[in-house]
């Protein structure tokens, strides 16, 4: 995690859900977002002016506010010159800097802006990401590169605007990376011991906690099925 000077919101983008035509069908789809100007007011589920199209997926608590690191944005301009790539072109609500899937915790609280955020779960990129880029193959590039982002819940409502510093304030005591859900999900499947740490962790979303469990369920009957 880079020092506290360089922990900063970058950008603060939102959209509301807009019709969109896709592979000859019509959709809806939240995921173009404009970068906003002003203190926008941070809630409970998402940012002032900000909405999701598929609650089913998108947003809740425990996906209020989608982040993503400014400093993955090279990388992504070298893999697609052709494009121009400005910030929010992955959906996020706040684009960041100094805060990386690989330095930052499940469960960190940080400050940012008045409000007060804790990082709940990475990102698994849906169809809509596909979308946006018009190709199908930003998917996989997408969790292959493990530049995932991540979502935040919001511990304490404020205001946040570009611009403005990101402070931690409490370090998870589990020390479970982001990083590290995106391993055990894209490849690192068997490593049991990190698959039980990670379900250990409170703070991570229900959905991920559940997820592993079924996978070490599945591990521990199939290891005691060999024994016999």
């Amino acid at each position: 995690m880079q020092p506290a000077s360089l922990m900063q919101v970058i950008s603060v983008n939102v959209g509301m859900p807009r019709e969109v035509v896709w592979k000859g069908q019509t959709m809806e789809t939240g995921i173009f977002k404009e970068a906003m100007e002003g203190r926008i007011a941070v809630r409970s589920l998402n940012l002032e002016g900000d909405r999701q199209a598929d609650l089913t997926v998108h947003g809740g608590l425990e996906k209020a506010i989608y982040a993503y690191p400014a400093d993955h944005y090279p990388f992504w301009r070298e893999q697609f010159p052709e494009m121009e790539l400005p910030w929010g072109m992955f959906g996020e609500n706040l684009t960041i800097t100094g805060l990386l899937e690989d330095t930052v915790h499940i469960g960190d609280h940080f400050q940012v802006g008045s409000a007060k955020l804790m990082v709940k779960q990475p990102r698994v990129p849906c169809y809509k990401l596909g979308l946006k880029f018009g190709r199908d193959d930003i998917l996989k590039r997408f969790l292959h590169s493990g530049m995932t982002g991540f979502y935040f819940s919001v511990l304490e409502e404020g205001e946040v605007a570009a611009g403005d510093s990101i402070r931690l304030l409490h370090r998870d005591e589990d020390q479970v990376k982001v990083a590290d859900i995106i391993h055990l999900y894209r490849q690192d499947k068997y490593n049991v011991d990190l698959i039980r740490r990670v379900v250990a962790v409170e703070a991570l979303a229900k959905v991920w906690r559940d997820y592993f469990q079924q996978r070490i369920e599945k591990l521990t009957s199939s290891h005691l099925s060999r024994e016999f």
